[in-house]
């Protein structure tokens, strides 16, 4: 019998628990589902660890100031390892002198085993992050001679935390993974996922999905194990098997407020079966639109803008610009004159003819959809104002956690199919070989829009929000990634080539809080979208963003104006396209001046294949229309290839 109405209604689970697999089978049972268990790995002690027997002499001779204990069946294979090679009770005496650091209740559990307490115990989700966090609020570790016991693999990420901090971190290794001596029912459940007939997968340590992807790969059908995984509802046990999926390009739908076995499944049986019905839907309209998107034969396929996103040569460097379509250019005020913002936006017909007016005028190499980034919260049960002088004004803003229950999941486009109108009538107004670019905001723009109440200049509420109730933050932040994901693949599917992400308050955020509390919900949305579209992810106000904007998975990273193209390329990787970056205020520099501009940031991209010359923001109010088609001339002039 399931609790409070939370129930798989008889979905096929599939988990990979190998310790705990028969408690696992057990509670998928008890909330309604179908458990198919199957133990994925095997710890496997090291013969002989010499290493364990010195690190535990070490202590007792007093030349360890602090150790982290990782996991609990590490410490008690420490234990092992020590066992008739050195004095127990000696070594405990003397780890209980010393700072010892527990990555959640199980250390704790195992050293209360034997009669000891950890000095700090670190709180949920027990991630490396929460580790550094409690070192810096509890102790100081420079100069300390600080060892971590190991699980299975080496954290670079924590070990390189630790020595920023000045420690002297040493690791200890006291156990290895391997695959079950018996890889039978692993196999057989792989086979399952691969054939449709698994609903939901579950994960619980990032070494599972190493070895079922390890499995996979060794039966030669790690491609169609990959494809068919993202097709059933994923689910994390917490932040650091989120963090490990999102590395491998799976997106994470369901992950528990408290990283346990238990929530976990809880979560999962309430949440699984809408979003199974939500992804099918969304991967029949993919399956379609994916063709079209690697459609060879379009006329746009081998357009320069494209050939860019995919870093192959062009004969000249494609060009367009940010808010290309705008105040700045006579018939665009002659069209808002006559109605407000919000009523051009949903209007396909006007928006379509004020994009295409623009495209003539500059020729440039692709056009953008003409609407806004904030339509898509009217749907989702926020009151949307674009007030005159003012900008937009959200009348309902989230300021409390609960407030976060009065944002509606967009189950569907519906309610924006003006704009899936605009991209129809856009892509048929243009000449047949230009692509059309979709777009939204990013998560965070969104929800700083949504919990400011409009604009700010330290977004103190939104940060407030998301420090103060991480739960709150993730569950508003899920329910724009699945907003997002549907509303760009829409666009896609009504006929654009390419879509970029908007995330132009991002810049509040510094390169922790962003790898927190933003990249993985990014990482999502890019996997979500249709195969062989490119994405373009762009973030304006702090550079130093730009290594996490590559890890998106995006195919282009959008550059401000705020460094220079060929440091911010080198920063991402050659292996990404680029977008940018001429400062929008050079557009009101006289022609000499504009000219030097532009031909710095091609110079930067020395004719480095995936370069999309753009401005580092929109084009301003003030910018002459004659400069800006200057710009397009220049740009195609300096940067033909010969």
């Amino acid at each position: 019998m399931s609790e409070n109405g939370k129930n798989f209604a008889g979905l096929n689970v599939a988990s990979f628990e190998s310790r705990r697999g028969k408690e696992m089978a057990m509670l998928i049972e008890k909330f309604g589902g179908v458990p198919h268990v199957s133990p994925s790995m095997r710890e496997v002690p090291l013969q002989e660890n010499q290493p364990a027997i010195d690190f535990a002499n070490r202590v007792i001779t007093g030349q360890i100031d602090i150790v982290i204990l990782m996991t609990g069946v590490g410490f008690n294979h420490l234990l092992a390892a020590i066992d008739r090679k050195v004095d127990k009770q000696r070594f405990f005496d003397a780890l209980s002198d010393i700072v010892t650091i527990t990555r959640g209740p199980k250390p704790v559990a195992a050293m209360r085993e034997v009669g000891l307490t950890p000095t700090i115990k670190v709180p949920e989700p027990n991630t490396w992050r929460e580790i550094l966090q409690t070192i810096d609020t509890e102790i100081h570790i420079a100069n300390q001679t600080l060892v971590v016991q190991e699980y299975g693999v080496t954290n670079a990420s924590l070990v390189a935390g630790l020595e920023a901090r000045g420690a002297i971190v040493e690791s200890l290794h006291v156990y290895d993974w391997d695959l079950p001596e018996d890889i039978g029912p692993l196999a057989a459940n792989i086979q399952k996922v691969i054939d449709g007939d698994i609903d939901v997968s579950m994960f619980t340590s990032a070494n599972q999905l190493n070895h079922v992807l390890k499995l996979a790969e060794r039966q030669g059908q790690l491609e169609a194990f990959s494809a068919a995984l993202r097709g059933t509802v994923i689910c994390s046990v917490g932040p650091t098997m989120s963090e490990r999926l999102r590395d491998l390009g799976y997106p994470v739908d369901v992950e528990p407020v408290h990283p346990k076995m238990g929530p976990l499944v809880a979560t999962a049986a309430e949440r699984s079966k809408d979003i199974l019905v939500r992804k099918r839907q969304i991967r029949a309209v993919l399956k379609e639109t994916t063709k079209v998107a690697l459609n060879k034969d379009a006329p746009w396929y081998n357009s320069p803008f494209l050939k860019a996103c995919r870093r192959e040569p062009t004969d000249v460097t494609p060009v367009w610009l940010m808010r290309q379509a705008g105040r700045y250019m006579q018939e665009y005020r002659e069209v808002r004159a006559k109605t407000t913002f919000l009523e051009l936006c949903r209007n396909p017909q006007l928006c379509s003819e004020v994009m295409c007016t623009a495209v003539n005028k500059l020729g440039v190499d692709a056009a953008i959809i003409f609407s806004d980034l904030l339509p898509i919260l009217q749907p989702m049960g926020l009151d949307l104002e674009f007030a005159k002088g003012e900008g937009p004004v959200i009348h309902n803003p989230i300021r409390e956690a609960a407030d976060v229950d009065r944002v509606l999941e967009l189950e569907s486009t519906d309610s924006l199919h003006y704009v899936m109108e605009t991209v129809k009538q856009t892509r048929a107004d243009l000449p047949a070989d230009m692509p059309l670019i979709g777009f939204a905001g990013a998560p965070f723009t969104l929800a700083s829009y949504a919990i400011e109440g409009g604009g700010s200049r330290d977004y103190v509420n939104t940060k407030t929000l998301m420090f103060r109730d991480p739960g709150a933050w993730r569950e508003l932040m899920e329910r724009f990634v699945r907003a997002i994901s549907r509303y760009l693949n829409a666009q896609i599917a009504a006929g654009a080539q390419a879509v970029q992400l908007f995330d132009s308050w991002a810049g509040a955020l510094g390169p922790d809080d962003y790898r927190r509390y933003v990249l993985p919900y990014v990482k999502d949305i890019v996997a979500q979208i249709a195969p062989g579209v490119p994405v373009i992810n762009f973030a304006t106000g702090n550079p130093a963003l730009l290594p996490m904007l590559a890890e998106s998975g995006a195919a282009v990273v959008g550059v401000d104006w705020r460094i220079r193209l060929d440091v911010a390329w080198e920063t991402i990787g050659h292996n990404i396209a680029v977008q940018g970056n001429l400062d929008p205020v050079s557009l009101l520099a006289d022609p000499i001046e504009l000219r030097r501009r532009a031909k710095e940031v091609l110079d930067q991209a020395a004719g480095r294949p995936g370069h999309i010359f753009n401005l580092g923001h929109g084009v301003m109010q003030q910018t002459p229309v004659d400069n800006a088609r200057a710009l397009v001339d220049m740009v195609h002039e300096m940067s033909q290839r010969k």
